[in-house]
């Protein structure tokens, strides 16, 4: 059930190593022309697109419509990152507007996983914590556009290593559920103690 919803634990290290690394880039690399920044982007985007559409079309038939939402947001994802290569002369402005446009996808399609994951893994937070990330950054890109380009990379730089470390936590997560290892398996394994007389 975990698979259909975000992927195996594998699949959200790579998102989190990639989006990770696209940050630090970003912000050790700050002052990066604007073609460079799209080649950095479109990379990212690339990468996390292929990443969530080949984990949902391995998922098993039974995926169903939670299948739906990963192709939407893998195919977005590979869109905006072909664009961003087709369109190597973007200008500053425009650029922001793809970027904040895929954010706010993201975000939607990842709070909507997050509702569902809720009914495998309890207390669960970080998937919905990634998509409120990714709104909220999109909103500020969309408010104050004209940030400056150090401001808006240093910006995008933040935003994507706390969605990588967000979606790092969230794989060691799934994968010691997948261990037998997790707080639900943990508390159907535990015998209630008896009540004293």
């Amino acid at each position: 059930m975990i698979d259909m919803l975000v992927g195996n634990w594998r699949t959200l290290a790579i998102r989190g190593a990639a989006a990770a690394l696209f940050g630090l880039l970003a912000l050790i690399w700050p002052g990066p022309t604007v073609w460079a920044l799209v080649l950095l982007f479109g990379a990212y985007v690339l990468v996390d697109g292929v990443t969530i559409l080949a984990a949902a079309l391995s998922n098993a038939p039974e995926a169903g419509g939670r299948r739906g939402w990963h192709v939407f947001e893998g195919v977005v994802s590979i869109g905006v990152g072909i664009v961003t290569f087709i369109w190597p002369a973007i200008t500053a402005l425009a650029l922001l507007w793809v970027i904040a446009a895929w954010a706010f996808v993201t975000g939607v399609v990842e709070i909507v996983a997050a509702v569902r994951l809720r009914e495998v893994l309890e207390r669960e937070w970080i998937l919905a914590a990634v998509g409120v990330l990714s709104i909220l950054f999109a909103v500020v890109l969309a408010v104050d556009p004209g940030a400056g380009a150090l401001g808006i990379t240093w910006a995008i730089g933040w935003y994507a290593l706390l969605s990588g470390a967000l979606y790092a936590a969230l794989a060691w997560r799934v994968r010691k559920l997948e261990r037998g290892e997790g707080p639900s398996t943990a508390r159907t394994r535990a015998q209630p103690r008896p009540l004293a007389t």
